[in-house]
C-alpha cells in the first residue's frame, strides 16, 4: 500500500533526524528547511508525526505475519 510505504519513509526520516539531534545536536530537517520554526520544517515535522501515528496500525496488522 502506497500510504504505508510513504509513512515508513517519513518515519525513517524522523528517526534519522532524532538520531542526529541526539548524537550531534544537529537538526537536519531544520537545517534543510530554514530552522525549526520555518513553515516547511513544521510541515515536515507534522508529516513525520502523522506517519508515526499511521505506523502504529502496522503493529496490529496480521496480513503480513509469517
Amino acid at each position: 500500500m502506497m500510504i504505508t510505504k510513504l509513512a515508513l519513509i517519513l518515519t525513517i526520516v524522523g528517526a534519522i533526524n532524532w538520531g542526529s539531534i541526539g548524537l550531534f545536536t544537529f537538526d537536519i530537517v531544520g537545517w534543510l528547511f530554514g530552522g525549526q520554526q520555518a513553515l516547511l520544517s513544521r510541515i515536515v515535522f507534522t508529516l513525520v508525526g502523522a506517519a508515526g501515528l499511521w505506523c502504529i496500525s502496522l503493529l496490529f496488522d496480521d496480513s503480513h505475519s509469517a
